[in-house]
């Protein structure tokens, strides 16, 4: 299960997130489309994992189910992992995500991973809607302990639960000759604060941090996480994966534009505006005030952009910032074309194993 191998030459593996984000023009059958073909780019160009995101109410990320296109992703992969970085558990019911990916379990036994983050995906009116309770977030280490237990049917003797099964799932039903599944979702700690790294050291689980929100203090997550680390029976050591949004081309300015029409998608994000993705023109010739072009350049920054080279250079960076075993790509910018280029520069520049 893990760890994975490095991939080609770069001293990390290598795997791609996508959120599912619209441009302006596009259609949400269009996006789901070039999510397939993405997804399906990076098998063939030898990544190790595909990840996408859950996002509730926001036109401009199409995902509000990743479980779902996880579910036809299945049908149209054959080797990469797949998973969902993150589930929002606060937003369901333990059980059902369980469930869930029991199914997605079954559908491509030893490829799926479910990534556990307890951020509701989305603003705080939603997010009402949603979790109907303001202390949501108050009960995550409970939900994942529960959740961890019917993923594995071993609910200790006299636990409410203990006679509740996730159907597909571990447990043994005898009485009905029911086989026993041979893999179970590979579950992970998602998260960007000391909170996280805490909770996964201490379940023993992987962990992965997502850089790409925000300039948060990675190096001292991951040290946390690794010091606390308590071995389990999914995992025997330590093991990180940092995500960073990244945009490579061949032009490098071509790179800025597309990581600054990211930017200004959230931009417009916190301004509460629609965020479809803007063509890098119209970003260009944005009339920004001081606040907004501080905002729209620290994020263009953020976001990893240049040659390829360049940005494999960022990330050999990052990773000897953090010492993550695995590095995910967060595709960036308006276009979908610089989003597979971008899958295809890092691939070539680590000469990832082509299938």
């Amino acid at each position: 299960m893990i760890p994975a191998p490095p991939s080609g030459t770069a001293p990390f593996a290598l795997s791609v997130l996508d959120n599912a984000h619209t441009a302006v023009g596009q259609t949400v059958e269009e996006a789901f489309g070039e999510v397939i073909a993405l997804a399906q780019l990076a098998e063939r160009r030898g990544y190790h994992r595909f990840w996408m995101s859950e996002h509730h109410a926001m036109p401009g990320a199409a995902t509000s189910s990743p479980q779902l296109m996880l579910a036809r992703l299945t049908g149209e992969t054959n080797r990469i992992r797949l998973g969902a970085g993150g589930i929002m558990l606060p937003n369901h019911a333990p059980l059902v995500i369980a469930e869930q990916f029991g199914m997605l379990e079954a559908l491509a036994p030893g490829r799926i991973d479910l990534g556990l983050g307890r951020a509701p995906g989305t603003d705080l009116a939603t997010a009402g809607a949603l979790r109907r309770h303001h202390d949501a977030n108050d009960g995550f280490p409970q939900q994942v302990l529960e959740l961890l237990g019917f993923l594995g049917g071993d609910f200790a003797e006299g636990h409410p639960y203990r006679n509740v099964h996730a159907v597909p799932g571990p447990w043994q039903a005898d009485e009905n000759r029911v086989p026993r599944p041979e893999t179970s979702p590979e579950t992970w700690i998602l998260g960007s604060s000391p909170y996280s790294a805490r909770l996964a050291a201490e379940l023993g689980r992987p962990y992965a941090f997502a850089l790409q929100f925000g300039d948060a203090d990675v190096a001292s997550a991951m040290r946390l996480y690794r010091e606390n680390f308590r071995p389990s029976k999914a995992l025997a050591e330590p093991y990180t994966l940092v995500s960073v949004g990244v945009v490579a081309h061949d032009d490098p300015t071509e790179a800025r534009r597309q990581a600054a029409s990211s930017a200004m998608a959230m931009l417009r994000m916190f301004q509460r505006k629609p965020y479809s993705l803007l063509p890098p023109e119209e970003v260009e010739a944005y009339p920004a005030g001081l606040q907004e072009q501080q905002i729209l350049e620290t994020y263009t920054h953020r976001f990893l952009n240049g040659t390829g080279p360049e940005v494999a250079a960022a990330l050999e960076r990052l990773h000897a910032r953090t010492g993550a075993d695995e590095v995910m790509l967060v595709v960036m910018g308006h276009s979908r074309q610089a989003q597979a280029r971008t899958v295809e520069l890092i691939a070539d520049h680590y000469a990832l194993p082509s299938r």
